[in-house]
């Protein structure tokens, strides 16, 4: 007879926890090779705002809701589309080169550890362009054909 193993048995990985990562990967590569002929995303902002570019790097803290003010020290208000909009899967694919769960992942986790908030959900592109119109200091993002002078369109680099 064998002796007992004081060991206990290795967990094993299960079969989502191993392809995940490369389901991310291969949606992500996807969607940016379909979207050239789509519209293009611009982000935007109030028409006060001083900022004309912004870092992909600042651009990402700020709509992970991780950085909330701007180089001048005003507040960000940061405005998003519902997570099921095209336009919001759109924009965290092409823009963020995120895609949308793992944006409202974050969100959800710093609402629910008590460190953060959400950002602002609208119903449609009008009500986004109004929003941040009419809010200083906000951020939203926009098909590039919807945006007009009420707003102003901040360069990503």
């Amino acid at each position: 007879m064998k002796p007992l193993s004081n060991s206990f048995p290795r967990a094993i990985p299960s079969a989502r926890t191993l392809l995940m990562p490369a389901i991310d990967v291969l949606l992500l590569l996807c969607s940016l090779l379909t979207t050239t002929a789509q519209a293009a995303d611009v982000v935007i902002t109030h028409q006060r705002n001083a900022n004309t570019t912004l870092p992909l790097s600042s651009v990402r803290a700020i709509f992970s809701m991780r950085l909330n003010t701007w180089p001048d020290g005003t507040q960000v208000t940061v405005f998003v589309l519902p997570d099921r909009h095209p336009a919001h899967a759109r924009f965290s694919r092409t823009v963020l080169k995120m895609l949308p769960y793992r944006l409202r992942r974050e969100w959800d986790r710093l609402v629910f550890s008590g460190t953060g908030i959400a950002p602002i959900e609208v119903t449609d592109e009008a009500e986004m362009r109004r929003r941040v119109a009419g809010t200083p200091g906000s951020i939203g993002y926009l098909d590039e054909e919807l945006v007009d002078e009420s707003v102003r369109a901040l360069v990503v680099k």
